[in-house]
């Protein structure tokens, strides 16, 4: 893990969306110790409008609110503001929420009480950019977002091609694998660049023989770290 000195060389905005204000105030003291600039919400409601005056560099939200659950303000905020990073903090598991929230995009979901240290890193290292990720090995999607979200990069993930249309945040990169099930062979793929035709598309699959020439493709298996460098190059392009 790389260690961050907790020092801002250039202040960053965070807005903090918690009906807790104890948690709240704290912190946004802490972050404002530390040289962030913080505002905060109560509601999901009363964060869209702060959302739609201010430019975050990324958003902390509770998971369970009165109103509007964190899942329903992240689906809402994605109207507004495609691509900031967002934190979720939850103190209980609701997986339909979840999953409905990892579809618009999620920096990283962190159990609530969270350790300061860990929570200050995430927004520490958090940028804007989401990658999407369309393969049916679990363990490959695993892996590969574990490595973007240690990078402050967004995933989105869909594992079978019914999930694709549930994408519900706009990424720069798409990976997708040429074999889906359902599907006949380039589905998949026709299907994301239809979807997301601004993205950058690559074709991630161990049948290279069959990827259109006009299409950035990488055999299975590749090397992670050639494929995080090509993301960084399409994401400094941005």
């Amino acid at each position: 893990m790389v260690a961050h000195d907790w020092s801002y060389r250039v202040s960053r905005t965070y807005l903090l969306v918690d009906d807790n204000a104890d948690f709240r105030e704290n912190l946004a003291e802490i972050l404002l110790d530390h040289g962030a600039q913080v505002q905060m919400a109560s509601d999901g409601a009363e964060a869209l409008e702060l959302v739609r005056t201010t430019r975050f560099d990324a958003i902390v939200t509770d998971m369970r609110m009165p109103k509007m659950s964190g899942a329903e303000f992240l689906h809402a905020l994605r109207v507004i503001d495609n691509d900031v990073p967002v934190v979720l903090l939850t103190a209980f598991s609701n997986e339909v929420q979840l999953r409905a929230a990892r579809g618009d995009g999620l920096l990283a979901v962190l159990s609530k009480p969270q350790p300061m240290p860990r929570l200050i890193s995430v927004l520490d290292g958090a940028r804007r950019g989401t990658v999407a990720v369309v393969d049916d090995d679990p363990a490959l999607c695993e892996n590969l977002t574990e490595v973007l979200n240690g990078r402050g990069l967004t995933v989105v993930a869909a594992r079978a091609l019914t999930e694709v249309d549930a994408i519900g945040v706009e990424p720069f990169a798409t990976l997708v694998d040429l074999r889906m099930p359902g599907g006949e062979p380039g589905a998949a793929l026709q299907q994301v660049v239809q979807r997301f035709p601004q993205a950058h598309t690559i074709v991630i699959t161990a049948y290279a023989g069959e990827a259109p020439p006009s299409v950035e493709c990488l055999a299975k298996p590749f090397d992670t770290s050639m494929l995080i460098d090509r993301l960084e190059a399409l994401s400094r392009e941005r």
